[in-house]
């Protein structure tokens, strides 16, 4: 049973990793003209950390439940939890307020959230595989 829970919050934890990445790289490949595709992107994105952060906090629930304990997380392993969980944050709430207010936004500045949030999901990647090898 606790292989089987394990799998399900990897799978959301997947998709969410899927549409945090293709979201943003999507946009600035080729969305940017179409403010339509710009916004369900937006919405893409913002399910997609939620998704990572509800996972992220899936495992955790999973290993307390069923090894009655949280894994013993220091050092290298807690930077690298430290920065998935500031990417995370940081990308839930920059896509909701973009969400709200992107459309009065420059193009620039729309660019420049959209390489920004390239750039977290790379941290939060790289994070994430340093982690992984800790845990």
């Amino acid at each position: 049973m606790e292989n089987f829970i394990y799998t399900l919050v990897q799978l959301v934890h997947n998709f969410g990793a899927v549409a945090v990445a293709g979201s943003p790289v999507v946009a600035l490949w080729f969305g940017r003209e179409n403010k339509i595709a710009l916004h369900k992107l937006t919405w893409l994105m913002a399910l997609g950390w939620v998704a990572q952060g509800a996972s992220g906090i899936g495992f955790a629930v999973t290993s307390y439940t069923m090894k009655g304990a949280l894994p013993e997380v220091e050092g290298v392993a807690l930077t690298a939890l430290a920065l998935k969980v500031g990417c995370t944050l940081i990308g839930v709430v920059l896509a909701g307020f973009y969400l709200m207010t992107g459309s009065r936004w420059s193009a620039m500045n729309q660019l420049r959230m959209w390489k920004l949030m390239v750039i977290m999901t790379l941290t939060a990647l790289t994070a994430a595989a340093v982690l992984r090898w800790y845990l």
